[in-house]
């Protein structure tokens, strides 16, 4: 059976790496115990996920200027609806009621004022650098139609991640990976929020990736990038948000081949669905922090 630290020394739970002007933290302790959670619960006004783990922390520092990014559980569940009003949990209501054996008790969960799925829009929480750097979208640039669309369009690609050279066999000097909250929806499906990150020599990737299943439902999952290059020092984060009805994921997984043992199998594993999915949200913002 794993052991873990205390909750009272989590020094014993954290890694570092400085690769750099940048330092990577990592922080992974055991799930909340029941006063933390009523805590918890206290501050965010929401019932909290079966599994929480609100000591968990990962950051990426740039050391000179004080700029960092970090992701943690707390931030990430303020970001769930505690209203009831989203329009796209209420579109779904109704299918997911009939999933139940007690509808009405199925009713009574999906009205209640706060996204009973756990569904965040959480990008990290980012504290600015001294001089006030911080993440930002790129500015349009040029006059005229035709010009203008050629700068945007140049700006734009200078703006991806990188994927060519994250694709390198590089040798990785530092990885982990941070679970921060997972919920079973009543047996219904899978939510969960973890954030992983991978250090080469002159970059790294940071994936934090909130992944929901709602069976016979609805299939999401919302992936935050960050990819910082060591030599420019810059940072630049994307957020992609993905999903589609679970009929259709089902019937895509079936027109790739896979036979039902492993559609089974392939439902429960983010990796193998995202691509699957169409996107309905995308943005890409950067901070430049080297010195001038």
């Amino acid at each position: 059976m794993a052991t873990f630290p205390s909750p009272s020394s989590p020094s014993s739970a954290t890694k570092t790496h400085r690769q750099y002007s940048f330092l990577v933290t990592t922080t992974k302790l055991p799930i909340l115990k029941s006063d933390p959670i009523d805590a918890l619960g206290a501050r965010l006004g929401i019932p909290i996920p079966e599994m929480i783990f609100g000591d968990n922390l990962l950051s990426l520092t740039h050391v000179p200027s004080g700029w960092s990014l970090s992701f943690s559980a707390e931030p990430a569940l303020d970001l769930v609806d505690k209203t009831g009003a989203s329009m796209l949990k209420v579109a779904y209501a109704s299918e997911w009621s009939a999933t139940r054996e007690k509808t009405s008790a199925g009713i009574k969960e999906v009205v209640k004022p706060f996204d009973w799925s756990y569904s965040t829009s959480y990008r990290g929480t980012e504290t600015r650098g001294a001089n006030g750097e911080a993440l930002a979208k790129k500015k349009k640039a040029g006059e005229g139609k035709e010009g203008k669309e050629g700068k945007e369009e140049k700006a734009e690609k200078a703006e991806q991640i990188p994927l060519e050279l994250l694709r390198r066999r590089d040798p990785i000097l530092f990885a982990d990976e941070v679970v921060l909250y997972e919920s079973e929806l009543d047996d219904n499906g899978i939510s969960v929020l973890s954030v992983k990150v991978r250090v080469m020599e002159q970059r790294m990737l940071i994936l934090c990736r909130f992944f929901m299943r709602l069976d016979n439902v609805v299939v999401r999952v919302r992936d935050t990038r960050v990819y910082a290059d060591f030599g420019d020092e810059k940072v630049i984060r994307e957020w992609t948000s993905r999903e589609d009805k679970f009929e259709n994921v089902k019937r895509n997984l079936y027109m790739s081949g896979l036979m039902p043992d492993a559609i089974t199998v392939a439902l429960r594993d983010s990796n193998q669905i995202a691509n699957l999915l169409p996107v309905v949200e995308h943005e890409v913002e950067s901070v430049s922090l080297k010195s001038a």
